[in-house]
């Protein structure tokens, strides 16, 4: 299983030698052992769940400063504002703040809350990502607030024209953000 993924990461990295590749492997335990594989693979960044221990958030980072990469922490489920500044003491500097497709599909909608939530973060100096089904009339929700990175997977993928809806994408970030 990791094996497999790893293999995508070498590939999307050969083929794409000059974009990020994250290696999206939500790593719960042996943060050294799965990152080295992952960085290995080439991998730009990975990814550590948030219920993982400090350790392994902090053994994944040590692997990550070795290839000049990065880790983001998962934001997907429970978590706590004691958690996220562990994160940030022990050097993390990216967090994804996820909209949970489950929660989607039981109708849970971008909210006051996550735009709360994300402005704490981006205030304890994380870079944030945020995915979870977002749509392009979604953006606007999160003006302001400097987002390091939004994944808009389904949006796209799933779009009449993908490449069309990329360029959406692309155009409603250049004018929300410069």
């Amino acid at each position: 299983c990791v094996g497999e993924g790893v293999r995508a990461v070498r590939d999307l990295k050969a083929l794409y030698p000059h974009k990020i590749v994250l290696a999206d492997a939500k790593i719960a335990d042996a943060g050294k052992i799965l990152s080295r594989m992952c960085f290995e693979a080439n991998a730009d960044w990975v990814t550590v769940i948030c219920c993982a221990d400090i350790n392994t958030a902090k053994g994944a980072l040590d692997v990550a400063k070795e290839f000049n990469g990065d880790v983001q922490i998962e934001l997907t489920g429970y978590w706590t504002w004691e958690q996220a500044q562990q994160w940030r003491d022990a050097g993390i500097q990216q967090v994804v703040y996820h909209r949970s497709r489950d929660a989607q599909a039981a109708g849970v909608a971008w909210g006051e809350a996550d735009i709360t939530a994300i402005k704490r973060l981006s205030d304890m100096g994380f870079k944030v990502t945020v995915t979870g089904g977002l749509a392009l009339e979604d953006l606007p929700l999160f003006k302001g607030i400097p987002i390091h990175v939004f994944i808009a997977g389904r949006s796209i993928r799933d779009a009449e024209s993908p490449v069309e809806a990329a360029r959406q994408f692309k155009r409603s970030i250049a004018q929300l953000w410069g």
